[in-house]
């Protein structure tokens, strides 16, 4: 694993908005950047990043099985009593899931350790399925790269597969995020194109628009009923909605679904952790009131229950906190893992996002920051296989 400068292309900013990619550059600072990118072997791609990510998938998968059956596990994950069967019907149905992303520590050197899963609404991936596809791609053209240069990415290929699996051909599935994000509605919009390519019928819909008819049906804002629905927006605010109350007799299938309330969740990493004891690629993480957080040592990362790009995270050492983020998260609880900073190269941070597609690994986006900390606009920068 290895950081090498890289010139920027001629022109790369009018081709990315030309493709869509309108959020290169976010309120003022950049947000895509190929001045640099990260050169990988393949046996570190296959052994310590991918084959690390399907046995977290798979553990993850054993950890909604046992919640799903413990009323203590769902209060522990603040999911709200009344829709304890919603959730857990959705599991004892396996009502199918389209995505997900682990965030890892990696250095080139020792094993993957899991930060956290974005298992219910991550975003950066169209940069990740399809614009650091596009940068290899010229970058070989241009003769920057070898011919034989690759990368790890087969999401594309992966999510259009999942959706002709999930769906039928014809099928009309609704698209949602919320007003105002252009991040959000991109990674909405290429989701769109992927769902077109798999033979569905795709409409957008603002989360904001989106209601009942007098049945109690989700509906758009031009009445149609929703019989499936994609949504950007995460599970643990939408249980607690207005309209919350009719997802029970629903008959609207959600991407992802409810089972996701499981994972979308820091408590997840406890419950790791307890199932899975030292486990290659686990950090040591308890729920913060449990006696047993003290075997962590005197530095560790606080974490919210809900959570979002980094937001009210803080790494604390003794009982002064080394850093901190602001946010509105916390009021359900925390957990707390053990501190394991991010790996340093030519002084940024770096977090691998490595991504599952239903049950498979297929690709990786890489994000770095000069802060130990990554937030919404730490940069992307793409990677390859040399």
């Amino acid at each position: 694993m290895e950081r090498i400068r890289m010139e920027e292309r001629p022109g790369w900013k009018r081709q990315a908005e030309e493709l869509g990619f309108i959020f290169h550059t976010m309120y003022g600072e950049t947000y895509w950047d190929e001045t640099a990118a990260y050169r990988f072997s393949l046996k570190q791609i296959e052994n310590h990043i991918e084959d690390p990510t399907a046995e977290l998938h798979q553990m993850c998968l054993a950890v909604v099985a046992r919640a799903v059956d413990d009323d203590e596990i769902m209060r522990r994950l603040a999911i709200p009593e009344a829709h304890w069967d919603f959730v857990r019907n959705s599991w004892r149905r396996q009502d199918p899931s389209l995505y997900g992303r682990f965030d890892l520590v990696y250095d080139g050197t020792g094993p993957a350790k899991m930060l956290e899963y974005n298992a219910d609404t991550p975003t950066s991936l169209y940069e990740s399925a399809f614009y650091q596809w596009v940068w290899l791609d010229n970058n070989i053209q241009m003769n920057r790269l070898p011919s034989w240069a690759d990368q790890y990415n087969s999401l594309q290929d992966k999510l259009i597969g999942r959706l002709s699996a999930i769906f039928e051909a014809g099928d009309h599935l609704h698209f949602a995020s919320c007003t105002g994000s252009d991040e959000d509605r991109a990674t909405v919009k290429y989701l769109e194109d992927c769902a077109h390519q798999a033979g569905l019928v795709p409409h957008y819909v603002e989360v904001e628009q989106i209601g009942t008819d007098a049945a109690g049906r989700y509906a758009d804002a031009d009445s149609h009923v929703i019989d499936a629905i994609f949504k950007l927006y995460p599970w643990e605010q939408m249980l607690r909605d207005e309209y919350a109350r009719h997802l029970a007799s629903s008959t609207t299938k959600f991407v992802e679904p409810a089972w996701k309330a499981v994972l979308s969740n820091k408590a997840v990493l406890p419950l790791l952790w307890q199932m899975f004891p030292n486990h290659p690629n686990l950090l040591p993480a308890y729920f913060a009131d449990d006696p047993g957080a003290s075997n962590i040592g005197d530095t560790f990362v606080k974490k919210p229950l809900f959570s979002r790009e980094g937001a009210n995270i803080e790494i604390v050492r003794g009982n002064s906190p080394l850093m901190k983020t602001d946010g509105e998260y916390g009021a359900e609880g925390h957990i707390v893992q053990a501190f394991s900073p991010l790996p340093q190269f030519d002084g940024n941070y770096t977090v691998i996002g490595s991504w599952i597609i239903g049950d498979e690994p297929a690709g990786m986006g890489i994000r770095e920051d000069s802060s130990l900390i990554t937030r919404d606009l730490s940069r992307f920068l793409p990677h390859m296989i040399l």
